[in-house]
């Protein structure tokens, strides 16, 4: 008998096995891991962000006061009733300085847009005629644009109003104006002692959520406001820790993952240049204390979402370094995210939020604080990115 006939009939008689793959294991909140891939170096601190591929788009400007030396940025966009909006704090110097207001443009198509108009009025006692103007003072007051709110079949712009000095005042409010169909009318009160990140969603329970700074949150900690449904000034705060002593969490950005937790991402003020954590099992209630992932992050604000296909996005500056590059990580789970590419760069950018509509991704952004500047990205070129064999520098 030859060893070949001999292996022939060894397999002939020995019982089928058949071999499935494993279910990859359930994320937990103590789980690091955040970016993967081949391509990905054993310290994500060594990407070269130069080798990174880049996204198609058309660039569009819709402001710039770089020539006034004032500041454009909290970019935040909306399609609401046919049309785009955008919003953003204007002012008079960088940054968040007595005088400060919140503008708007509206566009047709997300390429052509409106002249800058204000949406708010001049903050109390704060005008250019005001000895404090264009300073940081406690003796002037600011609004800082907050996101557009899509409730009930009306647009809400949120804008907060505080003190100058720092961040944030005592007098800190987040207010409402609604749209009219030409221009915005108070709606009032929002939160008292409250500054969001993004604008509110809903969440399984019907609840509207969105994050929530107290104006002295360096002491206690991120929070998350729920309610939103009886009033707009209906909530209930619920703290991430409760306190500030183990995470400097700033600018929260959360959504629901496949199974119906949500996930919030934080960046680190104490510097680790990664970005944190956290996940809760009862919409929003309760937290895990917020973990150190392996995601690389300059201390920006971050913002993403969940397209229309099922995959996660996350825009940011993943560059430890500064705030150059804007980037995207794409995720299938909205945990693990396994691609990275480059959206804008080769200068400081930052301050993004964006919108999925009619096939297309369009993504805001402040260029060196001055400028309200777009993208606007097919959704097909998202599935043409290739990472290469290595991104190490």
């Amino acid at each position: 008998m030859t060893d070949r006939f001999a292996i022939f009939i060894i397999l002939s008689i020995t019982p089928m096995v058949v071999l499935y793959a494993a279910d990859p294991p359930r994320q937990e909140s103590g789980n690091t891991l955040m970016l993967a891939g081949s391509w990905l170096p054993a310290d994500p601190h060594q990407i070269d962000y130069s080798k990174l591929p880049r996204v198609p788009s058309q660039h569009i400007v819709v402001s710039d006061v770089r020539a006034d030396k004032g500041v454009n940025q909290h970019n935040y966009l909306a399609f609401h009733s046919g049309r785009y909006f955008v919003m953003w704090s204007d002012g008079p110097g960088v940054e968040d300085r007595v005088g400060q207001r919140v503008k708007f443009a509206d566009s047709p198509d997300g390429i052509t847009w409106s002249k800058p108009r204000y949406l708010t009025p001049e903050p109390p006692n704060s005008g250019p005629d005001s000895p404090h103007f264009g300073t940081r003072s406690d003796k002037g007051m600011r609004w800082i644009a907050r996101g557009f709110w899509q409730r009930g079949g009306e647009l809400l712009a949120l804008c907060s109003l505080d003190e100058a000095a720092g961040f944030f005042g005592p007098s800190l409010q987040l207010r409402a104006f609604r749209w009219t169909g030409s221009g915005w009318d108070d709606a009032g009160l929002v939160a008292d002692n409250a500054i969001n990140n993004f604008p509110p969603k809903k969440i399984a329970t019907g609840d509207w959520m969105m994050s929530r700074r107290t104006y002295d949150y360096k002491k206690t900690g991120a929070q998350f406001l729920i309610g939103g449904i009886k009033a707009i000034d209906d909530w209930k705060s619920f703290p991430v820790l409760g306190t500030n002593d183990k995470l400097s969490a700033e600018e929260p950005l959360w959504w629901t993952l496949p199974d119906g937790r949500l996930v919030a991402l934080f960046r680190d003020n104490r510097g680790s240049k990664f970005l944190y954590r956290s996940i809760s099992d009862d919409q929003g209630r309760t937290w895990t204390t917020p973990a150190r992932t392996n995601f690389p992050d300059a201390t920006s604000k971050l913002f993403g979402l969940r397209l229309s296909d099922g995959r996660y996005v996350l825009i940011s500056n993943s560059n430890p370094r500064a705030r150059d590059p804007l980037t995207i990580a794409i995720s299938g789970d909205g945990l693990v995210f396994d691609k990275l590419a480059w959206l804008v760069g080769g200068r400081h950018v930052d301050y993004p939020h964006a919108i999925e509509h009619n096939g297309h991704l369009l993504v805001a952004f402040a260029g060196g604080k001055q400028s309200v500047e777009l993208l606007r990205i097919k959704l097909s070129a998202l599935d043409k990115i290739e990472m290469p064999r290595s991104m190490e520098r």
